[in-house]
């Protein structure tokens, strides 16, 4: 039952990174598809992280694994939001070259 939850867990973040990528094909700019890359993306990798994490314990892998996702989970939810925010002034930048110039 457990790994069951696990498994369908780890299957919905797939489908949410699967979002992402169709939105960072499809979207116009390039800021909608830095946003789309980031938010979903934070979210698909949450989900896999809670999904591993349940099918860790369910297996018996101990809690060292669970430390493991729970430090990639922490240095992701912390790099992607700067990640983003650079990608979006760089972004800004060449936007705001591109119409300046003639």
């Amino acid at each position: 039952m457990i790994t069951t939850m696990g498994w369908a867990i780890l299957v919905m973040g797939m489908l949410v990174l699967l979002v992402a990528a169709v939105g960072v094909l499809r979207l116009p700019d390039a800021l909608a598809r830095q946003h789309a890359a980031t938010k979903a993306g934070t979210l698909a990798v949450s989900l896999c992280v809670v999904g591993l994490a349940v099918l860790a314990l369910a297996n018996g892998w101990g809690w060292s694994w669970i430390g493991r996702l729970l430090l990639l989970q922490t240095v992701l939810l912390v790099t992607l939001p700067i990640a983003s925010h650079a990608l979006a002034r760089a972004g800004l930048s060449e936007m705001e070259k591109r119409d300046a110039d003639p």
